[in-house]
């Protein structure tokens, strides 16, 4: 760590002098006429690359159990593909539901299912109870905000910590409030903290007393095979955990493929109890009369089982790993010691989560967009777009190239220096 004073610890004169100098480095890197991208957590092409073999897939028009995935029907997906999964999330087959590329859309067509006719077992939909309001660990994942946001279900925000959210806040919200209908929780390598929720945080979220008989919890597991080191985290078992202390179906579990092979052409996930299963497909049969099991049956042939899908994961750690150490080394180099930062080093997952000096962050933002460098909008990851303190950005390093992350994120360190330096200064 280098040795430096912070900057709210320094004479009026050296602060100038600091304020100057990193106007100085500022000036130099709009001089660059830089056109960088750190806003989305997309994969590379290089990762996308990592899935060619689709195009060739899959070989047969049925599978081992003879269906033709060429027809209507199945709609809890072909078993084999649910059978890989439910390994991979520590789940029953007879859990999961396959459907299509997007996760997003079956929590969406969760939620609006609550709305509409309510959960299963309690014949009360959430539309007619009034005020619907769903806890949101912040930072938190933008587009479970913007979904609720749409819905016009009322946010409410607890702290999100190293091993899950704050569990007496979230205690507090559900004890004597029945309109708190539901949470979201990504549960390993949260978006975009990187924090991983503990057994034991899992199990007093499964547990607690709440004032709703219908409270649910979406846990999405976006980013549980993301492994950017050799230790591989195992998500907790939220399913048998609820189960196990009284409320089988508070959880509904939720993943994709779609950083693992084509975002536009994955396969998408659920895992449930059987009551919650029985209640979905009831409203997906008015929907649906089966996903694409042609896709379906491509993944399957491509990963071929479990540990094909691991060994795919670390070709994709062993691409974005580097990126992200480049992060660290960035912030590392040109704000340790400065007090104007503090940030997340993730093992897993897609985000760096940067927090700046309090009231700077939008300046940040704007700072990196005049020298060329995109960041994801300050606040993004709170409900509305709105950080009370105004200190947190989302970084996104695994779409650029490592040159191009190296080179964005040290004009962001600048960025950081200059807006905490104006800010101490005025």
């Amino acid at each position: 760590m280098t040795d430096r004073t912070p900057l709210d610890q320094l004479s009026a004169d050296d602060l100038a002098a600091f304020l100057a100098k990193t106007q100085a480095d500022y000036a130099a890197l709009k001089d660059r006429g830089l056109k960088l991208d750190l806003t989305r957590g997309k994969p590379s092409a290089e990762q996308l690359d990592l899935s060619n073999g689709l195009l060739s897939l899959p070989t047969s028009t049925t599978d081992a159990t003879g269906t033709d995935v060429r027809n209507y029907g199945g709609l809890e997906g072909l078993l084999g593909l649910r059978a890989l999964f439910a390994e991979l999330l520590g789940v029953e087959p007879q859990q999961v539901i396959a459907g299509g590329n997007s996760s997003l859309e079956m929590m969406h067509r969760t939620v609006t299912s609550l709305l509409l006719w309510g959960a299963a077992g309690v014949d009360a939909p959430w539309k007619d109870a009034g005020t619907v309001k769903f806890i949101c660990p912040v930072p938190g994942y933008d587009r479970h905000f913007t979904l609720l946001a749409d819905l016009g279900i009322e946010m409410v925000t607890v702290p999100m910590h190293e091993d899950g959210p704050d569990v007496e806040a979230v205690k507090a919200l559900v004890a004597d409030d029945p309109s708190v209908k539901g949470m979201w929780l990504v549960p390993t390598y949260a978006n975009p903290t990187g924090s991983v929720c503990s057994v034991e945080v899992a199990t007093a979220l499964m547990s607690m007393p709440t004032a709703a008989p219908d409270f649910r919890i979406l846990w999405d597991n976006a980013y549980a095979l993301h492994h950017l080191t050799d230790v591989e985290v195992k998500s907790a078992d939220a399913l048998a955990i609820a189960a196990a202390n009284g409320h089988p179906e508070r959880p509904i579990v939720f993943a994709s493929t779609s950083k693992i092979t084509w975002a536009g052409a994955g396969v998408a996930m659920m895992a449930m109890s059987p009551v919650n299963k029985a209640w979905f497909l009831t409203h997906l049969g008015m929907a649906s009369i089966g996903p694409d099991k042609v896709n379906q049956l491509r993944h399957l042939e491509f990963f071929g089982d479990a540990e094909g899908v691991r060994a795919h994961m670390r070709k994709h750690r062993d691409i974005i790993a580097p990126k992200f150490a480049a992060v660290q080394d960035a912030l590392e180099g040109a704000l340790s010691g400065l007090g104007v930062a503090e940030w997340t080093e993730p093992t897993g997952g897609y985000f760096v989560n940067l927090d700046v000096v309090d009231g700077t962050a939008t300046r940040v933002v704007q700072l990196a967009k005049e020298a060329g460098i995109s960041l994801t909008p300050a606040g993004s990851a709170f409900p509305h777009g709105l950080d009370p303190r105004d200190r947190n950005i989302r970084l996104a390093p695994t779409f650029p190239p490592l040159d191009q992350v190296e080179t964005a994120m040290a004009g962001v360190a600048t960025c950081v220096a200059l807006a905490a330096a104006e800010k101490l200064s005025s």
